[in-house]
């Protein structure tokens, strides 16, 4: 019986309330309540909250002072936000300090970074409040599948930061009895290991698992090849941080016999989107803004049509970022759920800007389409390919024992068709590992865009 859920919903929550002024279950709940909003009143919710964040920037925010009308931010925000640049991670950067909001104390904010998984780190602040809606966005979309706040749960998660501290017996205490939790590194998934975290799966019997996506997916390969399927039933899995493609869905599926979840945030954007059990993903349309842009000259593209995603968090009056750019590709969705809910949906999530490849005639190529070569057949294990300029690449493949080599050389001219006219470097590897932080990325482009 797991004591430690009732323990944290009824008594650390409401003390946490009492002592901190914690209010994520009062955000999870309205968050909830909301969701009987048809769009026209989330477009009204939403056009008042922009309003406000708007007037706030004008008035306080040193980058924005002088950008915004004020007039037409109380009457027109929508198009008072469209006229602004859309923010890059590059250009935030330049000066940070200058989108801190004059009237907010540094340090009563909250520091956080990004990964920084294949650029620089980008350091930035939230208030409170915006985490706690971040969280409640979170709690919300997770209470479709029965999960609560004090849910059991397995991470299969590779943050460096976090996993040094998981070494100190005190961290991991606090993670297990506070948060009712215990992590599977990342890092450390071989064949040999596998045995031994579906016995922790087993034993620890969590309601639900949560992990990067491309880690789930090589869990999950590893479970069917060793037929060592978890006797458990489990609410769902959640895949987060990466793009879930549909041959890891199945695989993820196929091992742990659950619904598969996909969840779509960032640490500078919050939860952004969650699949509902009908399957499409549901904005959190509360929290931000999502436009959809052309990736080259930021015209905005209609609804259907994938492009670069624009966040304008609405909560966030600390440090706000109107129009940033993520470095995502999704398009918007003009349909409803069949599932009733009224927040707009996500139509895809096609991965990062920096999955998107540039061919040697200049035509734009997603990384994924390097997937569609190698995911029928058994010889490849792994790959990684990295654009270096639209001239040049870098190949490095991982073969699977007694590889076919007519399989091999389909491969090899498969990436060399799609990259046509490009010198592409091909090394075979014995393995490829994952970044720091646990996360694996097939396709990788090392120059801008644009």
């Amino acid at each position: 019986m797991d004591l430690i859920k009732p323990f944290i919903e009824k008594v650390l929550y409401p003390e946490m309330e009492k002592r901190r002024g914690n209010h994520i279950r009062d955000y999870t709940k309205e968050l909830i309540e909301h969701e009987a909003l048809n769009g026209g009143e989330f477009d009204a919710l939403r056009r008042r909250k922009l309003s406000a964040l708007l007037t706030v920037c004008a008035e306080h925010v040193p980058a924005y002072r002088g950008k915004i009308d004020p007039i037409l931010a109380k009457e027109k925000p929508e198009e008072a936000l469209k006229k602004l640049a859309p923010l890059t991670k590059k250009s935030f950067m330049e000066a940070p300090d200058s989108y801190l909001n004059e009237n907010v104390k540094k340090e009563n904010l909250i520091a956080n970074r990004t990964g920084g998984s294949t650029s620089e780190p980008v350091h930035f602040y939230l208030d409170r409040k915006t985490v706690e809606y971040f969280e409640a966005a979170r709690w919300r979309a997770l209470s479709w599948y029965g999960i609560t706040p004090g849910s059991r749960s397995v991470m299969v998660w590779g943050s460096p930061i976090e996993l040094s501290r998981m070494e100190d017996r005190r961290h991991t205490l606090e993670e297990k009895y506070l948060k009712n939790r215990i992590v599977i590194p990342a890092y450390a998934l071989i064949p040999e290991s596998v045995p031994r975290y579906v016995k922790t799966i087993e034993k620890y019997r969590p309601e639900y698992i949560y992990g990067y996506s491309s880690v789930l997916f090589a869990l999950s390969t590893l479970i069917i090849k060793q037929n060592l399927r978890p006797g458990i039933r489990l609410k769902a899995v959640v895949s987060t941080s990466e793009t879930l493609y549909d041959f890891q869905r199945e695989a993820i599926k196929n091992a742990f016999s659950c619904p598969v979840v996909n969840e779509y945030g960032a640490r500078d954007g919050g939860i952004l989107a969650y699949e509902c059990p009908e399957g499409p993903m549901h904005v959190s349309a509360e929290n931000a803004i999502l436009e959809v842009v052309d990736p080259c000259t930021y015209e905005p593209l209609e609804t259907g049509r994938t492009g670069l995603l624009l966040v304008t968090d609405l909560n966030n009056v600390s440090m706000p970022r109107l129009r940033y750019a993520l470095g995502d590709m999704a398009a918007l969705c003009g349909e409803s759920c069949p599932c009733g809910r009224g927040m707009p949906l996500l139509k895809e999530l096609s991965g990062r800007v920096d999955d998107m490849f540039v061919a040697k005639d200049g035509r734009l190529i997603h990384g994924h389409a390097f997937n569609h070569v190698a995911r029928n057949l058994t010889a490849i294990a792994k790959f990684q390919i990295r654009q270096i300029s639209p001239e040049r690449a870098v190949l490095r493949y991982v073969l699977s024992e007694n590889a076919a080599q007519d399989e091999v050389q389909t491969f090899l001219d498969g990436v060399s068709n799609i990259l046509a006219g490009s010198e592409i470097e091909m090394i075979r590897v014995s393995e490829i590992p994952p970044d720091k932080s646990g996360k694996f990325r097939y396709a990788i482009r090392e120059f801008d865009l644009y």
